[in-house]
């Protein structure tokens, strides 16, 4: 029987393997060296760095990182010692387009605009930017796309370039991979120059790495022309620069892509792919436990007051973003809390929508943006 190591912060994951495998769940800050030596494979989240350090004389033959994100994994020294790896690709883009939605019904509402009267430069168009992008579409606003790699492979007819794209965008969010070097290199792409040419009273938003952009860059430019900020992801996390916090309108603890669904996803992904590599029989499995929302089911009268009002309570009502944001600016120090200690959250797709109205007009838009509708 294989040993695998696990980050207990993983939710669902306890129960899916035992039948297979050794388990041993640890937090994150206590998986080094001396507990994965004997181990075959980890199941980790983006706060184990899985490098020499960590694998060197040590038994590993397979990491699955239940994240979206893999830049903690040291892919040359994988490589170069025989160890295999994968992540959840995917996993949580659901999750953060639902965060985007909240964050855009607060702005909107703050500045007293409708959806349709504002354009979105989406920069970085693939597992997430694509649904952001779907969303944006559906909601009336002009959508702006940069993706460099896609543009070289498809064409260049339905992406802008970077330049003209912050410089014709109300709001400005990113949804990049970390690439620390090559031509599509990320770090510090949102720098001063970046800030500088996004319309004087544009917003930034960053759900993707901290790094992506220069604290002191947008600190500058918050205190200048930008109208603000919404900031899920931080450099130097979990130290988070206090100036940037009270300067960004939203501000939140690295949990956009934090639903149920996405955690849910991500551990399916995870013991899949291990099943798959060491044989096990586990190849499809899913958690059949997620709590279904209090508030699953949203009655919606004929005075809703059209697409752009019934669509800003929905938004909220699945998640209020303000609330994740109102509890860090309080207590910065609990960064890492916040994260380990979430509280439940569901994606669109858990959320019924009875309508008075059976022809009314945003049903299907609705449908098509993720909530069930009848």
């Amino acid at each position: 029987m294989i040993k695998i190591v696990a980050d207990i912060n993983i939710p669902f994951l306890k129960g899916a393997l035992e039948d297979y495998a050794s388990i041993v769940y640890l937090p994150a800050r206590e998986i080094g060296p001396r507990q994965v030596r004997d181990a075959d494979a980890l199941i980790v989240r983006t706060r184990t760095r899985c490098n020499e350090q960590l694998l060197r004389g040590s038994a590993v033959k397979y990491i699955a990182t239940a994240t979206i994100g893999f830049d903690h994994i040291d892919d040359d020294y994988c490589r170069a010692n025989g160890i295999s790896w994968s992540s959840a690709s995917g996993c949580n883009s659901g999750s953060v387009m639902q965060y985007m939605a909240s964050a855009l019904a607060c702005l909107t509402t703050r500045s007293r605009k409708k959806f349709e009267d504002l354009s979105i430069g989406i920069v970085g168009v693939g597992n997430v930017g694509k649904k952001v992008e779907k969303l944006a579409r559906l909601l009336g606003m002009k959508v702006l796309l940069n993706d460099p790699p896609r543009a070289r492979a498809e064409g260049s007819g339905s992406f802008a370039d970077l330049d003209d794209l912050l410089e014709d965008s109300d709001i400005v969010t990113m949804h990049v991979p970390l690439n620390r070097e090559g031509k599509d290199g990320t770090i510090h792409l949102a720098g001063k120059e970046f800030f500088l040419k996004i319309r004087r009273g544009g917003w930034f938003i960053n759900t993707s790495r901290g790094e992506v952009m220069n604290t002191g860059a947008l600190i500058g430019s918050l205190h200048g022309h930008l109208a603000g900020a919404v900031i899920d992801v931080w450099e130097n996390e979990p130290e988070i620069d206090r100036e940037l916090l009270h300067l960004a309108d939203l501000a939140t603890p690295h949990i956009a892509g934090y639903s149920l669904d996405g955690k849910a996803n991500g551990a399916s992904q995870s013991v899949r792919a291990i099943s798959r590599f060491f044989g096990l029989g586990a190849g499809d499995w899913y958690p059949g436990n997620i709590p279904e929302p209090a508030d699953g089911l949203v009655r919606i009268g004929k005075d809703h007051g059209g697409m752009d009002k019934l669509a800003r309570r929905l938004f909220m009502h699945s998640y209020n973003i303000e609330t994740d944001s109102t509890r860090l600016k309080a207590a910065p120090g609990k960064f890492e809390q916040f994260r380990d200690n979430y509280p439940p959250r569901r994606e669109f797709g858990a959320y019924i929508l009875a309508f008075n109205d059976p022809d009314d007009p945003c049903k299907e838009r609705l449908h098509e943006a993720g909530f069930r509708v009848k």
